[in-house]
């Protein structure tokens, strides 16, 4: 009987213990139906999405110049002013150029001047130069042989005949004087006529005997030497007595005149006459005396650039004659340029189209440092700084859409040019940016250089994957794993959840890739972050994880 209401007992414990079973079973379900009910329930979904980051930074031209010349000088003009559009080759600033100018034609006039000598040097000598010189050598021939022979008969002669006729004109002169100062007597005319009529009957003699050489010569009976020497002493001869002849009648017809008792006229008729007698003694002397080392080295000297010059006609330039004259004509074309390019540099041109944004100079001020800036003004770019973490994903000819901070609003398409080598220097911050170059589309907006822009930059994208909501996503940082609740529905209509573990892949600021775990079409809850839930997954003892964003 005892034996029987043991196994009594034992079999209502069982049943107890399969009803309470049964409730955890079924029950768990149904609290945690109560408490999702406060949250929000998404569907995974198959979609396209893209990651990226966004960076600020400041409108720069794409193009700018800070124009300055090479040399200093004064201002003439200026042109333009701050807010000014020009066009490439437009002249911004002038300097004064006159003396510029003038440096310019001094320098073309020299480079004719080289060039006119090389064309001399190329040219070979016409015969009128060959002929020239060849009379110069031997021209200097002559008076070196006839330095070393000394004088001939004739010339003694014709020089001592010289001094005979200077004496004489200062005894006449003498003789005029006198009788200047005395007066002139019967007996002193009749001596003036008798020396008179001796004069003309030496002149006529010598007249005669000078006409005869002349004769013997044009026969050709004599040897022409002599007859040359014979000749000139006769024209000697006849020049004294014509003289002599010229002083008589001179005498006669002022004693028959009378005198004006000019006395300082005879004077210095007497002075000039002395003068001239001691020249001719002088040179009679000097043709006596024999030829000094100094006159011949002096002869031979000159025989020697004679012969020379003649030698450098026949011979022509030399191959370094031709350098040298060709080295000045391209020094003289440098000269030239440089000029030029002095003058050119005398005013300040745009490089290119765009507008000037300073001008640093007035007229009449010294030009020197950066005169004029400009931009062009149709290439303008957003210069951003990324952060280094994302440099990596960024390449050039990426897409990218900006905002200007004076039109939020109204996003300008825009792509990546380059990206700087170096980071940017940032005084006291540990942060490390690189220079990122974006190249923006037309915009109607009156864009202005040193804006500020923020970017978006798209680091990557997926096309046609699994994405759910950010706050689907739950994090367990203890161990880096990701899960979600799975919402499914029991037999009885209920909700049933189950934590789920997944692998993300690319998130942005609402969805995350999704690339195992789950399914397109999944039920996922996201738990009300205000309610208190004991039975969510990781509830109760401290091992799940906060949702993944927001």
């Amino acid at each position: 009987m005892r034996k029987k209401r043991t196994w009594i007992v034992i079999g209502v414990i069982l049943a107890l213990g399969l009803a309470g079973f049964w409730l955890v079973r079924n029950g768990l379900p149904q609290a945690q139906a109560q408490a999702a009910r406060t949250g929000e329930v998404v569907t995974a979904f198959v979609g396209d999405l893209a990651a990226g980051t966004t960076a600020t930074g400041q409108v720069s031209a794409g193009q700018s110049a800070r124009l300055t010349l090479p040399a200093s000088g004064t201002v003439a003009e200026v042109r333009v002013q701050a807010g000014d559009a020009v066009q490439a080759g437009d002249i911004l600033l002038r300097l004064e150029t006159a003396e510029l100018e003038r440096a310019v034609a001094n320098a073309a006039q020299a480079l004719i001047i080289q060039e006119a000598n090389l064309a001399a040097l190329q040219t070979p000598p016409a015969a009128a130069q060959l002929m020239a010189a060849a009379a110069a050598v031997a021209n200097a021939q002559a008076q070196l042989d006839s330095l070393l022979a000394g004088p001939t008969e004739a010339e003694i002669a014709s020089a001592a005949a010289s001094v005979a006729a200077a004496q004489a004109d200062v005894t006449a002169a003498s003789t005029r004087l006198n009788n200047t100062r005395n007066g002139a007597g019967a007996a002193e005319i009749q001596a003036a006529q008798i020396a008179l009529n001796q004069a003309q009957v030496a002149a006529t003699q010598a007249t005669e005997q000078h006409t005869t050489i002349l004769a013997t010569i044009q026969d050709g009976n004599a040897p022409a030497g002599m007859l040359d020497d014979a000749e000139l002493a006769a024209r000697v001869n006849v020049l004294q007595a014509n003289a002599q002849l010229a002083a008589a009648q001179e005498t006669l017809n002022r004693l028959q005149t009378g005198n004006p008792n000019d006395v300082a006229t005879a004077q210095a008729t007497l002075a000039t006459a002395v003068a001239q007698r001691n020249l001719a003694q002088a040179q009679y002397e000097l043709l006596l005396a024999p030829a000094s080392a100094a006159q011949i080295a002096a002869a031979e000297a000159s025989l020697a650039q004679a012969q020379a010059n003649l030698d450098k006609l026949q011979r022509g330039p030399t191959a370094a004659q031709l350098a040298a004259a060709e080295v000045q004509v391209e020094n003289a074309r440098i000269s030239l340029e440089r000029a030029r390019l002095n003058l050119e540099n005398g005013t300040v041109t745009a490089p290119f189209d765009g507008v000037v944004t300073a001008a640093h100079v007035q007229p009449g001020e010294l030009a020197s440092g950066i005169l004029v800036e400009m931009i062009a003004s149709d290439d303008l770019e957003v210069v951003l700084n990324v952060n280094e973490v994302d440099l990596s994903q960024i390449t050039p000819g990426q897409e990218t859409t900006v905002t200007l901070e004076s039109w939020p609003d109204d996003p300008i398409p825009g792509r990546v040019r380059a990206i700087a080598p170096a980071a940017a220097t940032s005084v006291g911050s540990s942060l490390v940016t690189f220079p990122v170059y974006v190249t923006l589309e037309a915009s109607e907006r009156p864009i202005r250089v040193g804006m500020t822009a923020n970017a978006a930059l798209e680091l990557a994208r997926r096309e046609d994957v699994l994405l759910v909501p950010n706050g689907a996503i739950q994090v367990d940082r203890s161990n880096g794993t990701y899960s979600v609740i799975l919402v499914q529905t029991n037999t009885q209509g209920q909700p049933v959840y189950e934590t789920i573990p997944v692998t993300i892949g690319l998130r942005d600021g609402r969805y995350t890739e999704i690339t195992s775990g789950i399914q397109a079409g999944d039920q996922l809850l996201i738990p009300d972050p205000t309610a208190t839930n004991p039975f969510a997954p990781g509830g109760g003892n401290g091992s799940g994880g906060r949702p993944f964003g927001g």
